[in-house]
């Protein structure tokens, strides 16, 4: 994922008319559907002169999302797979420590067997 880019609204560039709603959707991890019939009904109900205004000022307010950004990446639960490979580093952290907690060790055994054979 590319840093800084995390947690941030964009425009969408696989939205269905300028990628507001799928924007919304993907900033705030929501399904788009629900958002898409909010907005419809909104501009129903109050007219379709404010929403769409508003509507086409986001359009051109917000950035597109950069090229080689994945916000479903972001915003996914952690697959079975990103859970083992987080694993794996932690257990390749741990056995590192290990290894240094006992070769220190062994190092100061050894020291210690020195000093009482030089005595």
């Amino acid at each position: 994922m590319m840093a800084g880019y995390e947690g941030r609204l964009y425009r969408s560039r696989k939205g269905e008319i300028f990628g507001v709603c799928q924007g919304i959707a993907d900033w705030r991890d929501l399904p788009v559907g629900p958002i898409r019939l909010a907005v419809i009904l909104l501009a129903v109900f109050t007219g379709f002169a404010p929403v769409l205004v508003i509507y086409l000022l986001a359009a051109f307010i917000l950035p597109p999302e950069p090229q080689g950004y994945d916000s479903r990446r972001k915003s996914r639960r952690p697959t079975a797979e990103d859970l083992k490979e987080e694993f794996d580093n932690l257990k390749s952290k741990v056995g590192g420590m290990e290894d240094r907690v006992f070769r220190d060790q062994q190092d100061k055994e050894q020291a210690w067997e020195d000093r009482f054979r030089n005595n």
